[in-house]
């Protein structure tokens, strides 16, 4: 297992991923999420030199990292500057018209979380940033210090599953008339002031999580992603989807349901009429998770879930 970890991110369900995706070692694939490179390596590693593979990532720091680690694959790897929903672009850019496989590993790398500079993570007090891309014109200082409290209230309930979300959002439109919200650091302190003072779990981590979301539209983002990656494969192709959280993995299972089901007509109606036909079938029928061995060195595989569908 240790020769698959990285210093920038271990990969999370690194076997089951490859050996579920790779069905054509001469085929062409795609990394949506490059990270640290962990799972583009071992694609590269599985696949001939006939074999080609695309990586996407919007993140520079994850580029150059991936870039010193995976440029001895020669003309076999390219990597792109963008957001993953942006699949169809890359992939004209890249020459591709229809692929063979495509691997999402959704939510925050290891080290953007390790990163204090990055403002992710509520452990550490640094400026409220969380901008996968850094470039983009949103952070989590606008949506803290601008939004107003309904929406926060919304955020927090929808994209944190937060039950204190109202209580929240008050303290945080309370203090932030004072003077703005600056640090993570003051955002851990006013949610704490919202939460019982005994809890299980750190309080701030399901707002920090919602916040995360809304600045770098990840929601939105996997929805639009999974409807062009699939678009994208060829027959019998494979898009596989790792996910860290229910809402994330509830899209993706909803998503790939409605691709393996055919007729959408009401059930009153007695035959069919829109003449639908299923466009997938799901490889493995409940998601894969990780088994003790990558338990015991890895904290974060824990709610890892990864599904994969074939285009038929």
């Amino acid at each position: 297992m240790h020769e698959i970890e990285s210093e920038y991110h271990i990969p999370v369900l690194y076997y089951e991923t490859l050996e579920n995706l790779i069905t054509d070692k001469d085929g062409i694939y795609v990394d949506c999420t490059l990270g640290g490179g962990g799972h583009s390596e071992g694609i590269l590693k599985e696949i001939s030199d006939k074999g080609r593979l695309i990586s996407i990532d919007q993140d520079d720091q994850a580029i150059e990292f991936a870039k010193k680690r995976l440029d001895k694959y020669g003309k076999k790897w390219s990597v792109y500057k963008s957001n993953f929903e942006n699949i169809e672009t890359v992939l004209y850019m890249a020459g591709a018209n229809e692929v063979t496989g495509i691997l999402m590993d959704i939510g925050v790398s290891s080290t953007q979380l390790d990163d204090p500079e990055r403002g992710f993570s509520y452990r550490y007090d640094t400026k409220l940033d969380m901008r996968m891309n850094r470039e983009e014109a949103l952070s989590a200082y606008e949506v803290v210090n601008e939004y107003e409290e309904g929406e926060l209230v919304r955020i927090f309930f929808e994209y944190g599953e937060d039950r204190f979300s109202r209580k929240v959002a008050r303290l945080i439109c309370q203090r932030r008339e004072e003077k703005p919200i600056e640090t993570t650091g003051e955002l851990v302190e006013i949610i704490r002031k919202a939460y019982p003072p005994r809890s299980e779990k750190h309080p701030a981590k399901k707002v920090f999580q919602a916040i995360r979301i809304e600045v770098n539209r990840e929601l939105d983002v996997l929805k639009n992603a999974i409807t062009k990656s699939f678009n994208s494969l060829e027959k019998g192709g494979r898009l596989a989807i790792i996910t860290f959280h229910s809402l994330e993995d509830r899209i993706v299972k909803n998503m790939f349901r409605d691709l393996c089901t055919g007729c959408k007509c009401p059930k009153e109606i007695p035959i069919c009429v829109c003449n639908e036909k299923p466009k997938g079938k799901l490889v493995n029928r409940k998601p894969i998770t990780s088994g003790q061995d990558e338990l015991k060195f890895n904290n974060r595989a824990h709610s890892a879930k990864l599904r994969v569908i074939e285009k038929l």
